[in-house]
């Protein structure tokens, strides 16, 4: 089988495209034939880091799409044939999905309905999961997504074009939430209110603030954050009494400075999103919600839903980490032949 691979950390071009043996499932395993691999942020930023301890070569690449067609002891036989979206494969692994077949743990194959395409599939793992967290974090909130579960409340989405900020609208709208979202340019508010967003605002060019108090003049009960150093004033001065600054990212120097007095009496809590130690329970509650999210095709890909697609072979896998890298704006996906 072909498989992209590292051995040592580096640039785009460390990635290697190898010919490999199909791997056999182990114990609670499943092998599936992977259609469609998805790359996120992680990806790159892992592949400029030493492999894990124990590892020689890693094949790269967290979230995926395809067909099981083997499973190992311990498996329901009947898996065999299911069309599944993949998440987490390569997290303290030596298989991603940037390869033909891939293993994953039996509970890292996620059943994909027949009408839910291959590129959807690729498109879930990392961005849905973290966006489902990042909105069920805070206190007193129903700790699931579904129809519902957060009509009355006001969510602000940090950067609406981004993979997490397209799912986290469309999560949030799904859940009845009002959601406003802040981007940079035309082009990605066009995509932002593809998404689903109820108000827009770009920050380069509108008073931020001034438009999401507007939009919700009690400010909002949930920030969705991709750059908390850079947006903490933004957020304190929008949040609601009791709101959650739930954050996912942020550069690599970034530093978060609060100011003390002033956002003390709103109670605001400040809460850090990494999806891979996120406790089990909520992780799956997550995958459960998501999963209902796909069947219900409240989660879409594509321009029309706010998420261009950007397609590479397998053999350019170095090109499609460039892209990511040098910020295209939408998602990048590995087609597997």
């Amino acid at each position: 089988m072909k498989s992209v691979l590292r051995t040592a950390a580096g640039d785009p071009e460390v990635l290697q495209l190898v010919e490999r043996p199909v791997p056999e499932p182990g114990p609670g395993e499943v092998r599936v034939r992977v259609h469609v691999s998805g790359l996120n942020p992680t990806d790159w930023r892992s592949r400029r880091r030493a492999l894990p301890p124990g590892m020689t070569e890693q094949v790269p690449h967290q979230d995926g799409a395809g067909v099981v067609d083997a499973v190992g002891p311990q498996v329901d036989p009947a898996r065999i044939g299911q069309r599944v979206w993949i998440w987490e494969a390569a997290w303290e692994r030596p298989w991603g999905t940037a390869q033909q077949y891939t293993l994953v743990p039996d509970r890292h194959a996620v059943q994909l309905p027949d009408h839910a395409p291959f590129e959807l599939g690729a498109a879930l793992g990392i961005p849905a999961l973290t966006a489902h967290r990042a909105l069920t974090v805070h206190d007193g909130g129903p700790g699931r997504i579904a129809p519902g579960t957060l009509r009355g409340a006001t969510v602000l989405v940090a950067g609406g074009a981004g993979a997490v900020g397209n799912a986290a609208i469309q999560l949030a709208r799904w859940a009845g939430a009002r959601v406003a979202t802040t981007v940079s340019s035309p082009a990605k508010a066009t995509l932002a209110r593809a998404a689903g967003a109820h108000r827009v605002v770009d920050y380069r060019t509108q008073d931020a603030v001034a438009e999401i108090l507007a939009f919700a003049p009690e400010g909002v009960d949930i920030v969705v954050e991709v750059a908390p150093g850079a947006n903490a004033a933004l957020d304190i001065a929008v949040a609601a009494p009791g709101a959650v600054v739930a954050y996912y990212s942020g550069g690599e120097d970034e530093q978060l400075s609060i100011p003390v007095l002033s956002s003390l009496p709103a109670n605001l809590r400040w809460q850090s999103v990494f999806v891979y130690t996120v406790p089990p329970a909520a992780k799956q509650q997550a995958l459960t919600d998501v999963a209902a999210a796909v069947d219900a095709s409240a989660l879409r890909v594509g321009e029309e839903a706010g998420l261009p697609l950007h397609r590479f072979a397998l053999k350019h896998a170095a090109d499609a980490h460039t892209a990511l890298e040098q910020g295209v704006v939408g998602k990048v996906l590995l087609d597997i032949p």
